[in-house]
């Protein structure tokens, strides 16, 4: 594989080139204390700002003085312990997949009504758990503008590099600089995390890799170093550089999304993942994971559940709920899949 001048002006111009062009905080715990009828989730920092989204537009959608349940979400990061609704249990607040599963795993709906979920059901978790998809992303590599790597890395790079086979960029290609390459990977919860060393086949953390960055932040200082690489979801970079779906910390900062295997994960055109991407196996669907008996429960609380996330319901059914997720950078699902579920 060759760095060609042409690769790393491409790489360059959409440092440079990328506008935003709508503003909004992608930071946003609920305004008010939620009810204890209300669904509340926590968990995914890849999917939090699109839920804080909905939580805003569903609640828009069911009218003022409304006495359905509305629908709240918890960021990842920020002051913990947290109150997630009236008469709730204070717990830690849960950063990344892993952790909202496990929050959803032990508490009731009286504290947590879903978890956020950027990863599919894994072994680990509960099988009377329902993963409920409602969108697609992807997750590249991201590194800085002006550094060492490259615009194209192969599976097998990346593997080698995550696996600390391959420590230089020199040993990708003789042209390149032979200074350390500086794989970072982020916190033990993150879906990304789990999700792209799935991907590489990786189960073990070597000594190379430094870890626990959080995910989907390039204002991270320690991503700045140019010999600096990390996974990215594909979504959460759309949203942040072309959509104004980033603000404080959670911002691209000095990285630009990368290819692999000389697939560009962005159709910079269209402002979407693009479509070649989407058909790797870096593609992902994302989930709000729920409880199989409450998701099936035909009480008031099961109802609002499938309102909210069913096939039938405002996230798979509505136009304010679609936009949304093209300005957050995810692809709808198709009607059918949107709304299905899957239990590990």
């Amino acid at each position: 594989m060759r760095k060609t001048a042409a690769k790393l002006l491409t790489v360059a111009a959409l440092a440079t080139s990328l506008v935003t062009v709508v503003s909004g905080s992608a930071l946003a715990d609920p305004t008010v204390t939620p009810a204890a009828q209300d669904i509340v989730g926590v968990g995914s920092d890849t999917t939090q700002a699109v839920l804080n989204q909905f939580s805003t537009d569903y609640n828009a959608y069911l009218g003022a003085g409304s006495t359905q349940p509305h629908l709240y979400s918890w960021d990842a990061t920020g002051s913990s312990p947290i109150t997630t609704k009236t008469g709730a249990t204070s717990i830690a607040r849960p950063n990344g997949s892993g952790a909202g599963i496990s929050a959803l795993k032990n508490n009731t709906s009286a504290t947590v009504d879903f978890a956020r979920s950027s990863r599919g059901p894994q072994s680990t978790d509960p099988n009377t758990f329902d993963f409920v998809a409602y969108a697609t992303d992807a997750v590249s590599w991201a590194a800085p503008n002006n550094g060492d790597a490259p615009a194209d890395l192969t599976t097998q790079n990346l593997k080698d590099i995550f696996n600390c086979n391959i420590t230089t960029w020199d040993q990708i290609d003789p042209s390149l600089p032979s200074n350390t390459i500086k794989p970072y990977l982020p916190q033990a919860n993150s879906g990304t995390r789990s999700f792209f060393l799935s991907a590489l086949g990786i189960t073990t953390i070597k000594p190379c890799v430094t870890e626990g960055v959080q995910e989907n932040q390039g204002s991270d200082t320690a991503l700045s170093d140019p010999d600096a690489l990390v996974p990215y979801s594909v979504a959460h970079y759309i949203g942040q550089v072309y959509y104004g779906r980033g603000s404080g910390s959670d911002v691209q900062g000095p990285l630009t999304i990368r290819s692999i295997d000389n697939t560009a994960p962005v159709d910079t055109t269209n402002k979407v993942i693009s479509s070649d991407f989407a058909a790797t196996s870096y593609a992902r669907t994302v989930y709000n994971v729920v409880r199989d008996a409450e998701w099936k429960a035909t009480d008031a609380h099961g109802a609002a559940l499938r309102n909210i996330f069913g096939t039938t319901g405002w996230v798979c059914t509505n136009a304010t709920a679609k936009a949304d997720l093209k300005s957050f950078g995810f692809l709808p699902l198709n009607a059918g899949a949107c709304g299905s579920t899957i239990h590990s």
